[in-house]
This record gives structure tokens, C-alpha cells and sequence, in this order.
């Protein structure tokens, strides 16, 4: 089992838009492969925070996660949220 971690840097006053993104997309997590999912924001560290973790079986997710290879319903949820980023970085652990 693998837990990835994306942490996004928002644009100014945007965080809540990604999260609203990342809610809608959670319904539909569970038929592309993550087992679970949640969404964090911050409370002490840098302003408008946000951080999507989910934990796969293993590290084919990426390759079904593509663009083109994502469902509609979560390439619909997930639609612009780039335009909500100024930064971000991922990590990926393996859990047991």
C-alpha cells in the first residue's frame, strides 16, 4: 500500500475552491483505485494550504490516473483546479 501526499500552495483566498474541487472528486475515488482518501488544510503553517492524501495498492494508479485515462465524473471535479495553484509537491510513501 502506498499513501500519497500532494501538498498545493493556493493563489491568494482560493483554498476553499480546491477543497470544493477535491470533495466533489472524493465520490468518485473509489472506482479509480484509492482505498482512502482525505483532504487537509492548514492551521499553523503557510496560508492557504492544502493538502489531498490517498492511499493506492500500488503505484500503476499514475498511469490510470492520466488525464485521458481518468473517469469523466472526476476529470469533471477536477476541471481548472490548476488555475486555483501557485505551487506544490508530492510525496509518496509506502505504508504497511
Amino acid at each position: 500500500m502506498y499513501l500519497i501526499r500532494n501538498v498545493f500552495q493556493t493563489k491568494p483566498g482560493k483554498a476553499k475552491e480546491l477543497v470544493t474541487k477535491f470533495k466533489a472528486a472524493e465520490r468518485y475515488m473509489e472506482r479509480e483505485g484509492i482505498v482512502r482518501s482525505r483532504i487537509l488544510t492548514d492551521t499553523v503553517s503557510g496560508f492557504w494550504t492544502v493538502v489531498s492524501e490517498f492511499e493506492v495498492p500500488d503505484l500503476s494508479f499514475f498511469d490510470k490516473m492520466g488525464t485521458a485515462n481518468a473517469s469523466p465524473e472526476l476529470r469533471d471535479a477536477m476541471k481548472d483546479y490548476m488555475t486555483l495553484v501557485e505551487s506544490g509537491y508530492r510525496e509518496v510513501f509506502r505504508i504497511e
